[in-house]
């Protein structure tokens, strides 16, 4: 039987580096590209070209690279040479040293263009991290002075690519076929990992659900995540994080994954919500929590008509009494004046106008029917503000006291018992009989928007479907947590 043929005598390898203008594949372009083709032991051809990036060369970066502007003012555009860079890297191996940046660069151009890009990618830096794990740092000025490489011209694309090129040459020879095979073996069919972290690092997450950390340099909280499956989820990062340059620079600045584990999905949505909101990472947006939560109150004037009003100070025992939950003024407004239009309401009495004598302006424009000036019955305009703000009503609190919403892991045997009172996530237990001493009295809680929601899904609308998934324990009154507002 013939033996199966190693990755060293089969695979083709496209030695690749660039030079950009900048370390931002979303804004900055490249300037330069360099590959050298090996295969088998040989060099079998080389590919290079500057690009002109469409963009001026900062004096930093002329200087770092030795590119200038009037280097690139003629060369081909990234869109000239598409098609020749595809068939050249074609079926290949994508060889580059923190490949992560050259292989994002190179992904961002062709999406740039509406077109994907994908190859099997190599990392000489991890690769170095694997067969000599004894040192410390693993760069190219590094490698070059400790294994006494030849010196070549650094920051320029063909320089670059002779350094990996000779690292790659000299660790086989000093390491022998077998072991080399082994580390490239290992490497390639491994999800990518970040350089600056172990290589065993998914080994050591749960398989179960939970939250997940990030952090860069000087512990410094870049990413906070959950998943029902950590290590799974975890992984999905480092293999997706070419699609985008947050996902690049997250993965650069990584140097630590902490994770804790919940019994179920929902104690891990409540977990992360909580963590960004009060851990503000860097690379969070989406979830943090609102600087003004802003919500609507409906009150009668002096005549009777009910007029809106801005609240920011929300009593989450009284939600029915208020109307949307919003991240700004200018968003609560907008859903005012939508309100309005839709409804032919008062601007005024809705309190998008200032408080003067006569008609408001709409109904100079016949868009209010006169509630400004007393002329329309007021139990009339009053029915139509209740059924033009019905749907923003809040929803109340169902039950009498707090809750404890049971998740049990059959797999791990872990039980979380997630305290809930109205619509927020107060404390999570371990044990039933740990309620019997729990008391809420000065706790601190946040009223929070996307808790709410989350909340009123998993709670209110999934057990009108008759679809609850948790055990739901009743608890009597324990004491109010302290609110507190954003």
């Amino acid at each position: 039987m013939a033996s199966e043929s190693t990755v060293l005598e089969s695979a083709t390898f496209a030695f690749l580096d660039i030079e950009t203008t900048g370390g931002n594949s979303a804004r900055d372009r490249i300037t330069e590209i360099g590959i050298r083709f090996w295969r088998a032991g040989e060099v079998v051809g080389e590919w290079q070209t500057l690009l002109n990036p469409e963009t001026r060369i900062s004096p930093f970066i002329e200087n770092f690279t030795g590119i200038s502007n009037e280097m690139v003012a003629d060369a081909p555009l990234f869109a000239d040479v598409a098609d020749e860079l595809e068939e050249q890297l074609k079926d290949k191996v994508f060889v580059a040293h923190n490949a992560r940046f050259d292989y994002g660069f190179i992904k961002s151009e062709f999406r740039r263009l509406e077109r994907l890009f994908s190859a099997k990618v190599l990392c000489t830096a991890k690769l170095s991290r694997r067969l000599y794990p004894e040192f410390r740092r693993h760069n190219m000025d590094a490698l070059i002075a400790r294994h006494g490489l030849a010196q070549v011209q650094r920051h320029r694309a063909m320089g670059d690519v002779s350094a990996m090129l000779s690292f790659f040459e000299h660790a086989r020879a000093e390491k022998g076929d077998e072991r080399f095979e082994s580390a490239l073996r290992e490497l390639l069919q491994r999800p990518s990992i970040p350089s600056h972290l172990p290589t065993d690092i998914l080994q050591g997450l749960p398989r179960g659900p939970g939250v997940y950390r990030f952090y860069g340099e000087n512990d410094v909280l870049l990413y906070v995540g959950k998943s029902t499956n950590i290590a799974q989820r975890v992984a999905s990062h480092f293999s997706g994080d070419h699609n985008s340059s947050r996902g690049v620079r997250m993965s650069e600045s990584l140097r630590r994954v902490e994770c804790t584990e919940t019994a179920g999905e929902l104690g891990a949505l409540l977990l992360e919500l909580k963590q960004i909101k009060t851990l503000k990472p860097l690379f969070n947006r989406r979830s943090r929590a609102a600087k003004n939560l802003v919500s609507i109150e409906l009150s009668k004037n002096e005549a009777g008509y009910l007029q809106a009003r801005l609240v920011r100070e929300i009593e989450p025992h009284r939600l029915g009494d208020y109307f949307g939950l919003f991240r700004s003024k200018r968003d609560a407004e907008r859903a005012l004046s939508g309100i309005a239009a839709k409804n032919e309401l008062c601007n005024r009495l809705l309190g998008l106008e200032p408080e003067n004598e006569g008609p408001c302006f709409q109904r100079s424009l016949g868009r209010c029917k006169g509630a400004c000036e007393e002329l329309e019955n007021v139990e009339r305009y009053n029915l139509r503000v209740q059924i033009a703000f019905h749907g923003l009503r809040l929803k109340t609190w169902p039950w009498k006291g707090p809750v404890g919403i049971v998740e049990r892991n059959a797999r791990t045997g872990r039980t979380d018992i997630l305290v809930v009172y109205n619509w927020m996530h107060v404390a999570t237990l371990h044990d039933e009989n740990e309620l019997q001493d729990l008391s809420l009295c000065g706790q601190a809680v946040a009223f929070d928007l996307d808790s709410y929601k989350l909340l009123i899904g998993t709670l209110l609308d999934r057990t009108k479907a008759g679809s609850m998934p948790h055990r739901v324990i009743e608890l009597p009154a324990i004491g109010e947590p302290d609110v507190l507002m954003p």
